[in-house]
């Protein structure tokens, strides 16, 4: 392997890893503050997707599919935390997890019967659709650049919500104890809707920038769902820097795997072989890291102790 190709690798679990971290951050506050684990946020990203394609599509800005995808995914999530999420809190996982998965099917037929069972297509914006000049002589499609470039903004931003800011304050004053922060007057209902539909904006937002690299199509959420949750539980539920860490180990971890492990056992396999072997490999690799990390931190990177 070249090391022009091994840095483009690196990017692209780099991009990979922001997509996840956009994908994370509003389950983990959601699992962390609320306590409520939400199968039907990969739901809300696809809910995202489709909205970016259509308003793409009927008005050929990109810019506004963002917006879009943006408002689409958290009205979707005030409706579904008010009508469905808000009687889940005082239950247990058990009955979150049916509700949820009650409405993954929900939301896969409604996008069926709006949109059909074909996948829409997203075009990346003229502007980005070239390649970008790195040093060493690199090409590296601006497109996925420009979400690496997004995920660190959002993350910034969200780290200076959460650290610097009233909302963040009491974010996590309803993380370590809700009933107090309730009895001094934080109206509870409000917060968590706000919340709710904050992670879901981030969901629907990953949603439409990968919409723009891969097929808009129902049902897409759910294999980034297993990921987003691999990546909190390496992070550590509830925080913002460990989902951020969490989902670029997770995105290089699987990226890198998949292009290192072939060429390892290449070494002293035949190709058939070490392709088969290396690739079986890979797709567990994630899985190996987060067993790693639990193994010495039961908590995640950054979860809580208590």
């Amino acid at each position: 392997m070249t090391i022009v190709l091994f840095i483009e690798q690196i990017l692209n679990g780099l991009q990979f890893g922001v997509m996840l971290f956009l994908m994370s951050a509003g389950l983990t506050l959601i699992f962390g503050v609320m306590g409520l684990i939400n199968l039907a946020h990969g739901s809300l990203y696809m809910v995202g997707a489709f909205a970016a394609a259509a308003v793409a599509a009927a008005t050929g800005s990109f810019t506004l599919a963002l917006i879009a995808s943006l408002a689409a995914a958290a009205l979707a999530g005030v409706i579904v935390e008010m009508v469905v999420i808000r009687r889940l809190y005082d239950r247990d996982h058990l009955d979150q997890v049916l509700a949820t998965f009650a409405l993954i099917l929900i939301f896969s037929e409604g996008t069926r019967w709006l949109f059909g069972s074909f996948p829409l297509y997203l075009d990346v914006p003229k502007a980005l659709s070239g390649p970008v000049n790195l040093p060493l002589g690199i090409e590296y499609p601006a497109y996925r650049l420009a979400i690496i470039g997004f995920g660190l903004l959002v993350a910034v931003g969200l780290f200076l919500l959460i650290t610097r800011t009233r909302v963040g304050m009491r974010i996590r004053a309803g993380e370590a104890d809700r009933e107090m922060i309730a009895a001094l007057g934080v109206n509870i209902s409000v917060l968590y809707t706000a919340i709710f539909a904050l992670g879901a904006a981030l969901a629907g937002f990953a949603g439409a920038l990968v919409g723009a690299i891969q097929s808009v199509q129902v049902g897409m959420g759910e294999p980034v769902l297993i990921l987003a949750f691999v990546t909190i539980v390496i992070g550590g539920i509830g925080s913002i820097k460990g989902a951020f860490v969490g989902a670029l180990l997770v995105g290089l971890t699987d990226t890198m795997g998949r292009v290192l492990l072939p060429l390892l056992f290449g070494l002293f396999m035949g190709p058939s072989a070490a392709t088969t072997v290396g690739s079986a490999l890979a797709s567990m690799a994630i899985y190996i890291l987060m067993a790693a990390v639990l193994l010495v931190k039961p908590t995640g990177l950054y979860g809580n102790p208590a």
